[in-house]
């Protein structure tokens, strides 16, 4: 069966959760504390606890709205929400007494306690206030929440959501790349889920699958303004332990574990640059997401493949009605890896039609002259300026005076082919047959070096890295990492490094001292921003666990 047609699993340990025992009493302390907690604030204790852990992005930066595969992996540090139902007093006019009010406090003293109540308003259904100019955590939460009003709770079913009392805390460090807005929105969703004893699909009887997670939780954070292609999403919910996550999503969600080379680990080091996706996003992320799909609609026009006149194509798209795909073929949900991979090599030398008139890809210059003025992508797209406008703008706030197309799509396209590749040598590395499997150091050699490749393609192509990411990669391989990289959507937060497991703690020691901002800082402090993970669980095992005393 796929991972994404699983059902959610229940858990009532932390040694089932955490796959090893070890793992679990790590954890254990952690997990009690937030269980008293609740009790000590709310009188009672949790009736769930729900967990979606944070992840990094080994490769595969800014293509999964492309619908291109992807290679996450979950990390060790998460989200955890404890929750219970609440019974309201009978005609009380106080908001935490209002059908399917929230309480929600945050262990964290800088997050403050929130009180909330969903609404009916027409024609739109529910509705809950969310300032997406600012980045707020209770966000958040009513993003997760949103997903569970809408789907399970009919304006017209007098069915109403049960009011409800939390408290979350995290490990998953915010604005650092390694995902805690996505980690959050599915501890959310599955908190809400929990509490409303919702744990069908909702259109039938049948258990809420991983992939209906996964879709529920990229629909919610567009709640708080963030256009997401779904991989923070896929890989907090069906990421599997010690492998990395290849996620597809084209024609439909497919995922299959990639087990990596023995031999080495990843090191986490945060810049200390919080990337405030939410703020920025006009500039930054959502303004990538129209320049590639904008690319796509004009190279498909060029290239004289029909489109209609409202879709919002993708490059994924448009590569397999170039090579005429069967949308049925391929086990991982497109035409081949092997195909695939030819493909792209081929539609790069397509991607001029991407530029302005008489301009050179290779000239030397002003790189703003390979950008396009707004005029200029609508006369290129085919469109009126009215639909261009209803397809690609009406649903999106972004800002440019030149929208760099080319660019983009060289590193869409070049970044898909290094995923494929890094897979391949991934699993030929651990190919169960000795004589056909890689020599693991040669391995993590060819691993590291398309690391780095797709940290230059971030860096200069989509311009989404930042001088002290910029920095920080440059650090840990000279430290002597096989690769490093940003992860997550870059403009700040991490890098992710691939290093030899004998030399990890030598490594960190390494960029504890070197990195600047790392000057001056505790030795709790620099734990927490530099630290090894190797690929864990995901959500999928921790979902609706039903509260027990976890120490018991």
């Amino acid at each position: 069966m796929r991972l994404a047609d699983q059902s959610i699993p229940v858990y009532t340990n932390l040694t089932d959760l955490y796959g090893s025992l070890g793992s679990s009493v790590n954890h254990a302390e952690r997990w009690d504390n937030l269980a008293k907690e609740f009790e000590k604030r709310f009188g009672r204790p949790p009736a769930y606890i729900t967990r979606a852990p944070g992840r990094i992005n080994i490769i595969g930066e800014h293509i999964d709205y492309a619908l291109f595969g992807v290679l996450p992996a979950a990390i060790e540090q998460d989200i955890l929400i404890a929750c219970a139902p609440r019974q309201p007093s009978d005609n009380s006019q106080e908001i935490h007494e209002r059908p399917g009010s929230v309480v929600a406090e945050n262990l964290n003293p800088k997050y403050t306690r929130q009180v909330f109540a969903p609404s009916q308003r027409a024609p739109e259904g529910w509705h809950l206030e969310i300032n997406t100019n600012e980045l707020r955590w209770e966000s958040y939460v009513k993003a997760g929440y949103y997903g569970v009003l809408s789907r399970y709770f009919p304006p017209d079913s007098n069915l109403h959501p049960t009011p409800v009392d939390l408290l979350a805390t995290g490990s998953v460090p915010s604005g650092s790349g390694v995902s805690s807005s996505a980690a959050i929105v599915v501890a959310s969703t599955l908190a809400f889920l929990a509490v409303n004893n919702r744990r069908t699909s909702g259109s039938t009887d049948a258990p809420l699958s991983k992939g209906e997670l996964v879709k529920m939780a990229m629909e919610n954070e567009t709640r708080v303004g963030v256009n997401s292609g779904g991989m923070d999403q896929a890989a907090s919910v069906m990421s599997v332990n010690s492998s990395a996550l290849y996620i597809t999503f084209f024609p439909i969600l497919n995922t299959s574990p990639v087990p990596l080379p023995s031999g080495a680990k990843f090191v986490i080091s945060n810049t200390l640059v919080v990337a405030d996706k939410v703020v920025t996003a006009k500039f930054r992320y959502n303004l990538r997401v129209v320049e590639t799909l904008v690319g796509a609609r004009i190279l498909a026009h060029k290239l004289g493949v029909k489109l209609d006149i409202m879709e919002k194509v993708t490059y994924r798209e448009v590569l397999g009605r170039i090579v005429k795909e069967q949308q049925d073929c391929g086990s991982d949900g497109d035409m081949g890896a092997g195909s695939l991979i030819v493909a792209l090599k081929s539609i790069m030398r397509s991607l001029t039609h991407l530029l302005p008139k008489g301009v050179d890809a290779n000239a030397e210059g002003d790189e703003q002259q390979m950008g396009l003025t707004m005029e200029e992508m609508i006369e290129m797209s085919g469109l009126s300026q009215q639909t261009f406008h209803e397809v690609y703008l009406s649903w999106i706030d972004v800002e440019a005076t030149h929208f760099q197309l080319y660019k983009r799509a060289k590193h869409v396209f070049t970044e898909a082919l290094r995923v494929l590749q890094f897979r391949k040598t991934s699993l030929d590395a651990t190919d169960a047959s000795p004589s056909l499997s890689l020599n693991p150091s040669t391995s993590l050699e060819k691993l590291g070096n398309l690391m780095n490749e797709s940290q230059k393609s971030c860096r200069e192509l989509f311009e989404c890295s930042c001088p002290e990411l910029d920095m920080l990669a440059k650090l840990c391989r000279e430290a002597g990492a096989y690769g490093s990289r940003l992860t997550g959507a870059g403009w700040g937060g991490c890098a992710v490094s691939l290093v030899a497991e004998d030399q990890v703690e030598i490594f960190i020691k390494k960029i504890k001292d070197e990195y600047p901002p790392y000057k001056g800082l505790k030795e709790e402090q620099l734990n927490d921003v530099i630290f090894a993970t190797k690929p864990g669980s995901g959500a999928c095992g921790m979902c609706f666990l039903r509260f027990l005393r976890l120490l018991s």
